[in-house]
């Protein structure tokens, strides 16, 4: 497939990692390293190790995750972190709720080296099971003072966070943290046009319905972000 998308379009779907280096056992943009390293500096002076849990994913590995919900191999979670019987869905229904937590593969800002899922792992035990979950990050949660610092300070090195805000798609993500410059640089040569032929090159499951339904999975996943 990615022999027949441009250099450019491979880097943004996931299908090339040229763009990236090796940063603290993890894969980022080597754009963003100078901001990055600077957020963690001074996260470090505030009381906080700011760790990386997962950063780039390729789109064999986002197709994993959406193939294995797709079919009920992996659960799917409401937005009250409740499983999801799919077996009661639809198939466009299924892409929907896949959607607010899993992104569909070739349109994961974490493809971009850009985007990364963080937390303080000083807060925590070596043993402690990271779940990426909203009450690990809100009042009483151990990430909450940390959330609250990024809060005030991610956009002076460069950072937001595009999932802030539950705006009808992907639901909040807290721990998800995206470099403005370099992600809008990247995100604004991803077109519908040029998704769909990624999709269509692809198999991934549920691809006749995502085809069908495009126009809206790219207003309503991919391009309704929070703002910086």
């Amino acid at each position: 497939m990615s022999d027949l998308l441009s250099a450019n379009l491979q880097c943004i779907t996931g299908q090339t990692d040229t763009h990236l280096v090796d940063v603290q056992q993890h894969r980022l943009h080597y754009a963003i390293i100078d901001d990055f390293l600077s957020l963690q500096t001074a996260a470090k002076q505030a009381g906080f190790r700011l760790t990386i849990a997962s950063s780039f994913r390729d789109f064999n590995r986002q197709q994993i995750i959406w193939d294995n919900k797709f079919s009920g191999l992996r659960p799917v979670l409401d937005i009250n972190q409740r499983v999801i019987d799919i077996t009661r869905l639809s198939d466009f229904e299924k892409c929907n709720a896949i959607m607010r937590y899993s992104a569909l593969p070739g349109a994961s800002r974490h493809h971009l080296g850009t985007d990364l899922d963080v937390f303080d792992s000083s807060a925590v035990s070596n043993d402690y099971q990271l779940q990426l979950t909203p009450d690990e990050y809100q009042h009483g949660g151990p990430f909450a003072p940390l959330s609250d610092w990024l809060d005030k300070n991610l956009t002076k090195y460069g950072f937001y966070r595009p999932y802030k805000l539950d705006l009808g798609g992907v639901a909040p993500e807290l721990w998800h943290i995206s470099h403005i410059k370099q992600s809008q640089l990247m995100l604004k040569s991803l077109t519908q046009t040029d998704l769909l032929r990624c999709i269509e090159q692809s198999h991934v499951l549920g691809k006749h319905e995502i085809i069908a339904n495009l126009t809206q999975i790219y207003s309503r996943y991919v391009t309704n972000v929070s703002p910086p």
